[in-house]
């Protein structure tokens, strides 16, 4: 018992790395090739109704890993928490201007909002509070679905990857994001009850795919907070991995503190720990996101 105990601890201060590669996966993907010119953006979208499945830090540390390998970067939070622009160091509470005027000041320069972070080549987008009342001021207006895409628009040759960090909500602003977006992420917690929402997920992409934005895809399944010595964390990958097939990306990402550690210090954990397993699971994650065509 107290060997078990003791490995359990260790584990929880990040001593001890879990492995980022699902049973049976490929061992890895190669280190992609720089690019000779940038954009157009491919456009994901963060996204599951459910809170804490680890959205805000794979949209974080996914664009950093990205942008390490020579990607141009663009991150919108899309949350009124501003959880992705306080992770990035950004206190977006002190800003006048954010998201929220793009989306409801058509005559608001994009670049104007833009905010470089400490990671070379990532950007963002920032969001707080007022993105809340947006969600009830788009619904008067003319193509309400479509105001995230056009605020993009302008920015959509100056970037390779544009990720949008959804809130936990299958409300307008989700359809918003899911309109503008070319592929979705799915960040699912390896915990039985996470998988009971993904099918009425899934029901809502369809259901924007059909009526709105066709191109619009599932890119792949995230399957996050694993811990593979565990029985039912193994279960319940192999169920989601029964479910979605060749969906789920092979890349999964481990529990530790390290990544709550790293958003207190307001740094991706690639530059936070950057020797971290961590670290190392979402630079394999964006090797595997350019080796399936989801990211240039």
């Amino acid at each position: 018992m107290s060997t078990s105990l003791g490995a359990v601890s260790m584990h929880e201060e990040g001593l001890i790395p879990a492995t980022d590669v699902a049973p049976g996966a490929a061992p890895d993907f190669p280190v992609p090739e720089p690019l000779d010119s940038h954009g157009p953006a491919r456009v994901i979208a963060m996204c599951n109704q459910k809170g804490g499945v680890g959205k805000t830090t794979s949209t974080i540390n996914l664009g950093a890993a990205l942008a390490e390998y020579g990607r141009k970067v663009l991150i919108v939070d899309f949350d009124p928490q501003g959880a992705a622009s306080a992770g990035l160091g950004v206190n977006a509470h002190e800003l006048e201007r954010t998201i929220y005027n793009l989306l409801l000041e058509p005559r608001t320069d994009v670049r104007e909002i833009l905010t470089a972070t400490s990671t070379p080549g990532l950007d963002l987008i920032p969001a707080n509070i007022d993105l809340s009342a947006a969600e009830v001021q788009l619904v008067s207006e003319v193509a309400r679905e479509q105001a995230l895409a056009r605020v993009l628009r302008p920015v959509m040759d100056d970037y390779d990857v544009i990720i949008i960090d959804c809130q936990p909500s299958l409300g307008l602003l989700t359809v918003n994001a899911l309109t503008a977006a070319h592929g979705v992420i799915i960040p699912l917690e390896t915990e039985y009850f996470a998988l009971r929402g993904v099918a009425l997920l899934v029901e809502s992409i369809e259901r924007v795919q059909e009526r709105i934005n066709p191109r619009l895809q599932i890119d792949g399944i995230l399957a996050t907070m694993v811990d593979l010595r565990t029985l039912h964390s193994r279960e319940v990958l192999e169920r989601v991995q029964e479910a979605f097939g060749d969906q789920v990306y092979t890349t999964t990402i481990g529990r530790t503190v390290k990544f709550p550690d790293a958003s207190v210090a307001t740094e991706p954990i690639t530059s936070y720990a950057p020797t971290h397993s961590g670290a190392h699971a979402y630079r394999r994650l964006a090797r595997e996101l350019v080796a399936r065509g989801d990211a240039p």
